[in-house]
């Protein structure tokens, strides 16, 4: 299993524990997950409403590619340690990871 935390809106911590070999991205496990996530473009980098913080773990994480940075780079609340959760595969580089939701809210 993969253990990994997210922090919503409200400042509250939950872990999320996900089977290895899953082929998901952070995103779609958010919102399978119940979090109030956006995800206007479907994981495409082209919205940013998955935008995350990374508070822990952002070193074991692959590099952010150009589309992804370039999206960050429209935020006006992106910092160095922002992502979208889109672009990030659920792996074994999650464990221990602690995300902080920053995207929009979605209407669930």
């Amino acid at each position: 299993m993969i253990t990994f935390t997210v922090e919503d809106r409200n400042g509250e911590q939950q872990p999320i524990e996900i089977p290895e070999g899953i082929n998901l991205n952070l995103m779609e496990v958010l919102k399978a997950s119940d979090y109030d996530i956006l995800a206007t473009c479907g994981g495409m980098a082209l919205c940013a409403t998955c935008h995350v913080q990374v508070l822990d773990g952002l070193d074991a994480l692959p590099s952010a590619q150009d589309a992804e940075l370039d999206m960050l780079d429209t935020l006006p609340d992106a910092d160095s340690d922002s992502r979208l959760a889109c672009q990030i595969r659920v792996n074994e580089s999650l464990e221990g990871a602690v995300f902080r939701i920053k995207g929009e809210p979605g209407f669930i």
